[in-house]
């Protein structure tokens, strides 16, 4: 059974390898010897077990509606159409002409080769055709990838009890990871069934890696210490022993500080230094105290905003349970940092990078950082870019292009894969309430401050 749910739940692995990739250069410090370990586990060095035979990657565009290009005597042309269907990005290091997040593997025992995801199909995304380690990938249709590849083997679908994702780039790692626990005793033994420890967690965005460094806390709730290692291996538990896991750490310890290593892009096009510091002393005065300050000497708070202030959608919050903490806490993964028992709200995240991580809020509610920063503007129902190339994105308003739909037009009759380019804030988790505190600015103060959220 545990290897059955390894298939889904595998997804948000923080590391790829089986262990040490050899001593580092000596020209290295320790921290950058650590992060070039760390580099070459994640993006090099496969260590799950494949899902998949490799013949289902080849197989999967048969379930298509329009005819995919034959995956053998044109096998760019396949691999760009497997890339857009199922929302993935070209990888940049070498990965066998196979997108970020899929990875051809091996089995331990030396069996044949196949499939596997890795965390990259979740944080490897792109911008402007340009993709990036640790950009949340806003494109991903995680459920469709998951179940045709799993069709296209000749197997039958495992039941799933919870929602994955209703639209493009949100997914539901925080409540894969409950059922994981949910599967172990607190030795991490595995259980028959699953322990009934009351989590709820909704779909969500995917934040940018690179804020880690910058942070005490992670996690939206921000409740568990960010120096934690073993809370991202956590994500193993569909296939890992607990001494495996322990043999695992030195590795995840280096994947930590690759990820630390990371560096936003800059913003791509032209800004208007006058409006942007005008903008800067909008922002002093009014987000500051909450998300920090930049540039050289910059602080970063690691406030936690409690939820009636912030007023964001409460169902990540709340879907962590009380049962749930106390179960992780009472096992090997907690030993050393424990999650915080105590439920306040959310934290105010880093903005580096902020104009390449539309959508905004924690469930990708909002398009624009205009709409972030108006709340009467913000759309109900929108529809999602068909790629990140910059044609769709809104260099004034900062995030995506999009066309704000009604109820009847949602309604419609579509097929699975167009329905997920669009968005539906009226469903469980995707509210786009709260945050108001942009809503006083006059719409000249708002556009400064846009222009100086350009810079960061």
């Amino acid at each position: 059974m545990v290897r059955t749910l390894g298939i889904w739940l595998t997804i948000m692995v923080a590391a790829a390898a089986a262990g040490r990739c050899g001593e580092p250069e000596p020209a290295l410090d320790p921290d950058r010897a650590a992060a070039e370990r760390g580099r070459h586990a994640l993006l090099i060095q496969g260590f799950l077990k494949p899902d998949w035979t490799e013949s289902a990657y080849r197989a999967v565009g048969s379930q298509w509606p329009t005819p995919a290009p034959d995956p053998e005597r044109d096998q760019a042309r396949y691999a760009e159409r497997f890339r857009e269907r199922y929302g993935l990005h070209p990888a940049p290091f070498p990965n066998d002409g196979l997108p970020m997040g899929l990875r051809r593997g091996r089995n331990p025992d030396g069996g044949k080769s196949g499939l596997q995801i890795d965390c990259l199909v979740c944080h490897g995304g792109s911008i402007g055709g340009k993709s990036y380690v640790g950009l949340g990938n806003t494109q991903l249709d995680l459920r469709a990838l998951l179940y045709d590849l799993t069709r296209a083997d000749g197997r039958r679908l495992p039941l799933s009890t919870f929602v994955l994702n209703t639209s493009r780039g949100t997914n539901n790692a925080g409540q894969i990871a409950a059922f994981l626990i949910s599967l172990r005793n607190p030795d991490l033994s595995i259980r028959r069934f699953p322990l009934p420890l009351g989590a709820d967690l909704p779909e969500c965005d995917t934040p940018a890696w690179w804020h880690l460094k910058r942070k005490r806390t992670m996690y939206y709730d921000g409740r568990t210490d960010a120096r934690s290692v073993r809370t991202n291996m956590q994500f193993l538990l569909g296939e890992k022993t607990l001494e495996e896991l322990k043999s695992l750490e030195p590795t995840f310890r280096d994947v930590r500080a690759f990820i630390l290593s990371l560096e936003p892009p800059r913003y791509p096009f032209a800004v208007n230094a006058e409006t942007s510091a005008r903008g800067k002393e909008v922002f002093a005065a009014n987000c500051a105290r909450c998300h920090g300050t930049y540039g050289p000497g910059g602080r970063y708070p690691s406030k936690i905003i409690p939820i009636d202030v912030v007023g964001t959608d409460r169902a990540r919050l709340l879907g962590l349970s009380d049962r749930l903490v106390a179960h992780f806490n009472s096992t090997w993964f907690a030993e050393p940092l424990p999650v915080q028992t105590e439920r306040t709200g959310y934290q105010a995240p880093p903005l580096d990078g902020l104009w390449a991580t539309a959508p905004y809020l924690h469930n990708g509610s909002v398009p624009t950082l205009h709409a972030l920063l108006d709340s009467k503007t913000r759309p109900a129902r929108f529809t999602r870019p068909r790629s990140t190339g910059f044609e769709h994105y809104d260099t004034h308003h900062v995030g995506w292009k999009y066309t704000e739909i009604g109820s009847e037009e949602l309604a419609r009759p579509r097929s699975a894969f167009e329905a997920g380019f669009y968005f539906d804030s009226s469903r469980r988790g995707l509210g786009n309430q709260g945050h108001t505190f942009g809503d006083h600015l006059t719409e000249a103060e708002r556009m400064d401050l846009i222009e100086y959220l350009k810079t960061l």
